[in-house]
């Protein structure tokens, strides 16, 4: 069994990745990324363990994905505006 995993967001939109970080346990992570796609969100998330081969972050490519600084940032933004959207029309 492996200790750590890493955390990989991707945009399915515009064929972008970021790897987040390692935890142990992913559930939070992984949560995140469903409540995305059920706002709408063309998101999705990978969480490969970390093995002697991959234990660096820069030799993980995505064949298709370009590597993209602050894209979970930038996706957790455009999901706070969603919800947001939708809370103020559902409390008015």
């Amino acid at each position: 069994m492996y200790s750590k995993c890493w955390l990989i967001i991707r945009d399915d939109s515009k064929k972008t990745f970021e790897i987040c970080g390692q935890e142990a346990n992913t559930n939070s992570f992984t949560n995140g990324i469903h409540g995305m796609q059920k706002a709408g969100m063309n998101v999705s998330c990978m969480t490969p363990p970390v093995t002697g081969k991959s234990s660096n972050k820069e030799v993980i490519k995505i064949i298709g994905y370009t590597k993209e600084d602050g894209l979970h940032e930038r996706l957790m933004k455009e999901y706070r505006e969603i919800t947001r959207r939708d809370f103020d029309q559902w409390e008015g």
